[in-house]
């Protein structure tokens, strides 16, 4: 691999030093213990670090932000975090490694999603939805059907700079595998984790609806909560899949032209509703009229055009709780993203790679998981806020922002070994319409899921 092109550290050195095992752990305990004090929320003080690790090993704390993401969710939950099992924590975070779809493991990465090696560096694609795949194919000026062989070869002959500007400018997706910039990313720990607006607005006319402070324990906390999802991939449905299991009516909404993966859905799905709906109509303004909260994973440029910003529905509808999750943050709202192409700009690949020379990768999709859990401790810990407060509320994450969060926690010079462990008592089994589906089960301890609804298959009504 071509060394970086500035005199930052190499990928395996740690800019914020290193820590044994029981460091990183703490690591942990720090991050859920202010999250838990930025949200509010209620519960004994977190003292203490889970007696096992969570087997996600890396030279980052994957680990550790995992338990903390799934810690939050629970404490907004009410629930402690000392019940979270750690391997149940891995396998969700692994989900798609037990996804079974009649019987059979379904392809999860397409060809064109991956690490290519340019003539100067290495870039990183991601080619999952067929559009995307079609603008990579355009860029690089190669036929429909064209061969991994062939992508290859044609980003050999380019530089990083030209490749991942020939392929974005044709609507596909790449980045450049960078090293690290530890200022950088001390400069977005400065902003919180999740960042929380309140909007002052008209009082509702509407009753409020029961949250966790009229609720008696035994209920699911969000029981009666209408939560709209606008999201896609992975962080966005794992935040509202997350507030369905803590009892919210979930109702997703995708456009009616872009189809999402069948297994993509089905591995997070559970127990939401799916409606295809064109944002632009006055349906869409109806249904949020009669929401609680609302989860937006769109791009903030694309919000923008669909008349969707946070605080434009924040004041039209008063007491509405708002998410907004983005791949690279609003100061950055046209780019489009993924955790994996965030993990390739922000240093994490060069930092995970194996041998030194080929970029390497999280034990996990866990910026999008993480971002996914933390969102939805924000929106529970909210929705019982609202019982108090008037007016509405925001709150926002990006992929980076929590990029920025593990590189700033404890870490490790070598990651520990691949811990095996049985999954079975780890994954539900579901009827889809027929079809024989095993999942992941719930991180959050405690809960279950209910079986998804194929994609698009209800109608967009409360």
């Amino acid at each position: 691999m071509p060394a970086p092109t500035d005199d930052r550290r190499s990928p395996r050195a740690s800019a914020n030093g290193e820590a044994n095992e029981g460091g990183q752990r703490r690591g942990g305990v720090d991050l859920l213990a202010r999250v838990q004090r930025e949200l509010g929320l209620a519960g004994a003080e977190v003292a203490s670090p889970p007696h096992r690790a969570v087997p996600l090993p890396s030279r980052l704390a994957t680990a550790d932000l995992a338990w903390a993401s799934v810690g939050a969710a629970m404490l907004a939950a009410g629930r402690s975090p000392a019940s979270l099992d750690p391997e149940r924590i891995a396998t969700a975070y692994r989900s798609d490694r037990v996804l079974t779809i009649s019987g059979e493991a379904p392809p999860v990465w397409s060809v064109y999603s991956g690490f290519w090696r340019t003539s100067d560096g290495w870039i990183r694609t991601h080619g999952n939805y067929p559009h995307h795949a079609a603008g990579l194919r355009a860029g690089l000026r190669l036929r429909d059907d064209a061969a991994v062989d062939a992508v290859r070869d044609a980003l050999g002959e380019r530089t990083t700079t030209a490749a991942v500007a020939d392929i974005t400018t044709a609507g596909g997706l790449a980045v450049a595998v960078a090293a690290e910039e530890p200022a950088a990313d001390r400069a977005l720990r400065e902003h919180p984790l999740l960042e929380l607006v309140r909007i002052d607005t008209t009082p509702s006319s509407h009753a409020p609806r029961a949250t966790t402070a009229t609720l008696p324990l035994a209920s699911l906390p969000l029981q009666g909560m209408r939560v709209l999802d606008l999201t896609r991939v992975i962080a966005g449905p794992v935040c509202s899949r997350t507030l369905a299991i803590l009892g919210a009516d979930v109702l997703r909404i995708d456009p009616p032209h872009l189809p999402e993966p069948e297994w993509q859905h089905l591995d997070t799905g559970h127990g939401k509703r799916s409606a295809v709906l064109d944002a632009r109509t006055s349906r869409l303004q109806e249904l949020l009229a009669h929401a609680d909260a609302v989860v937006l994973g769109y791009r903030p440029a694309a919000l923008d055009r669909l008349g969707l910003q946070p605080e434009v529905l924040a004041r039209r509808y008063p007491r509405l709780v708002v998410a907004q999750l983005s791949a690279w943050g609003v100061e950055n709202p046209e780019r489009a993203g993924f955790d994996s192409l965030v993990q390739a700009a922000s240093g994490i690949s060069f930092i995970e790679s194996a041998d030194g020379d080929r970029p390497g990768a999280l034990p996990a999709q866990a910026l999008d998981h993480s971002a996914g859990y933390l969102l939805a401790a924000a929106v529970t810990a909210l929705l019982c806020r609202r019982a108090q407060e008037e007016g509405s509320w925001i709150v926002r994450t990006s992929l980076r922002r929590v990029a920025a969060e593990l590189l700033g926690m404890p870490r490790s010079g070598e990651p520990a070994a691949e811990v095996e462990f049985d999954t079975r008592p780890h994954v539900a089994r579901f009827d889809v319409d027929g079809t024989a589906l095993v999942t992941a089960r719930p991180a959050l301890a405690g809960f279950e899921y209910r079986a998804p609804h194929r994609w698009g298959s209800d109608q967009p009504t409360w």
